[in-house]
């Protein structure tokens, strides 16, 4: 798991990709935390993409960097402990200036099942399991 943490970490930004309704809907984050030995994410609760996962926990993670890139799908889990937003906060301090752990409308999700797998076009793929 640390290793796809570093992947995700050491490439800046990756997409998360939801669904709303029929529509898959991808964007830029950049926060990722590993959390209980658990692979996090966070976001505010007034967000499109809270409300997309909340409907559909299926979503997928896709990272670039260096030649190499990393899909991870799966199915996210809501975990409302504040220890948890603490964590994810903690790890990214700059994020305070928007959120904190007893707003309201900070969350983290964590994969509570799914794959990681990492390509290049020189290896074989690598596939860990969240």
């Amino acid at each position: 798991m640390e290793e796809v943490v570093e992947f995700l970490k050491n490439a800046g930004c990756y997409f998360l990709a939801t669904v709303e309704g029929d529509q898959p809907r991808v964007r830029p984050f950049g926060t990722i935390n590993l959390f209980d030995g658990k692979l996090y994410i966070q976001t505010g609760k007034v967000k499109n993409v809270s409300k997309q996962i909340h409907a559909n926990p299926k979503a997928e993670i896709s990272a670039f960097k260096d030649g190499e890139w990393i899909r991870i799908t799966g199915e996210l889990a809501l975990d409302d402990r504040r220890e948890a937003r603490a964590s994810m906060l903690d790890a990214y301090p700059n994020l305070r200036a928007m959120y904190s752990e007893d707003d309201g409308n900070t969350e983290v999700f964590y994969f509570k099942s799914g794959t990681a797998t990492f390509y290049s076009f020189t290896s074989e793929p690598k596939t860990v399991e969240l």
